[in-house]
């Protein structure tokens, strides 16, 4: 079994790479190729210029395999940089500087990839012939579209019969310290278009025109004000914000025709799609205005209940921090929406979880990740394979 490199040095490799959505950059072959140093069988379930890598070790993932099966997950596409002379730093140059490791990717969610790695060679060293099935499912779209990604690759998997027990997601899960808070659950994000119907004409002729913009105003200010639950035990109340609003024909003199609206929605399990459309399209009808829909489920919630997962987790977590971690459900969505239900709408098949460092600066320029909690972060990783497949 070859060494890796060290957990910063594989870090900064990765975010070397230019991986901007859907772009992998390379990533997934250096990945790659360090896993089946390990011992994993790999194939990439590419599709549409997305990179999917699927490895796995151990027992035969498709067969009558004794032991669970144990999946790490994660993504190696970035967002863009943003305006480059905004960042201290190169942004896909790391550099460390104060403690801390800074380039797109840093936080989200490269060092977590490097972390995985590390982990899973240090566990294998007194496990070579462990139990159950190891694996990874790595993808290049899910900063993106993710309809290419993961979810493709699910298919294809559950088509051959392949369903893991436990999934590990690496996204930034921490606040303060790292693992402080692990998310068990995501809401589910429902996006809306709505286009409401006038009529052009002068503005200086009243009578022969219907201006959308004063129609849709009172609709959008009921939406907005709109208490859809009030949450439950697991998740905050669902919470829908009016992203965008455009009419006009850029001239003051000019009724326009129509008015399109785009918001989003992100909903508990006190909702569905259903029900939320229905909801949305009242308030509209209730206004009497004439609309077009069009909408898009990014993905339904989901909810890892208490489990082996979650008490592996939070052991490990004790252990190495001393932390007690808050199991939570907030924040936006993740690859986590495709993992639980497995090809299955609507069920939660395998239990998962997200697990990574403190995500105060994903998305933003100086993406950092402090490099003293990269080992630890390493040893939550292998601790919780230790305590799933040494059962």
């Amino acid at each position: 079994m070859n060494s890796t490199p060290s957990i910063l040095e594989l870090a900064k490799a990765l975010i070397r790479r230019v991986s901007v959505t859907p772009e992998d950059a390379g990533c997934q072959e250096l990945i790659g190729d360090m896993l089946r140093d390990l011992g994993f069988q790999t194939e990439q379930i590419n599709a549409e210029g997305v990179h999917n890598l699927w490895a796995w070790r151990g027992a035969d993932p498709a067969g009558d395999a004794s032991g669970p099966h144990l999946m790490f997950a994660g993504h190696t596409d970035v967002v863009p940089s943003g305006p480059v002379d905004q960042w201290g730093t190169p942004p896909f140059e790391p550099t460390e500087q104060d403690g801390m490791l800074f380039g797109r990717g840093a936080a989200d969610m490269k060092s977590s990839l490097a972390a995985m790695i590390y982990a899973v060679e240090a566990w294998l060293r007194d496990n070579e012939d462990h139990p159950g099935t190891l694996s990874f499912l790595i993808t290049s779209d899910e900063e993106g579209d993710a309809v290419h990604g993961t979810r493709h690759a699910i298919e294809e998997l559950a088509r051959r019969g392949i369903c893991p027990d436990y999934c590990v997601v690496g996204e930034p899960s921490s606040s303060d310290q790292l693992g402080d808070v692990v998310r068990c659950g995501r809401r589910g994000s429902l996006n809306g278009q709505v286009v409401v119907k006038g009529v052009q004409g002068h503005v200086a002729y009243p009578d022969s025109v219907t201006n959308p913009i004063h129609l849709a105003a009172p609709a959008l200010a009921t939406l907005a004000e709109e208490v859809w639950d009030h949450g439950n035990d697991y998740y905050p109340p669902s919470s829908l914000q009016i992203s965008n609003i455009q009419a006009g024909t850029g001239a003051t003199n000019v009724v326009p025709g129509e008015l399109k609206a785009l918001f989003n929605i992100r909903f508990n399990t006190e909702q569905s799609e259903t029900t939320l459309r229905r909801r949305i399209e009242d308030i509209f009808k209730q206004h009497g205005l004439d609309t077009e829909f069009t909408w898009q489920l990014s993905g339904p919630p989901f909810l890892t209940q208490q489990g082996a997962l979650t008490e592996a987790v939070q052991g490990a977590i004790t252990a190495e921090t001393g932390l007690t971690t808050e199991l939570s459900t907030s924040g936006g969505t993740s690859d986590g929406r495709f993992i639980s239900p497995w090809n299955r709408p609507g069920e939660a098949v395998v239990e998962v979880v997200e697990l990574g460092p403190i995500n105060a600066t994903i998305h933003k320029v100086n993406e950092c990740v402090a490099i003293a909690d990269l080992e630890p972060l390493a040893r939550l990783y292998a601790d919780i394979t230790r305590r799933l497949l040494n059962r």
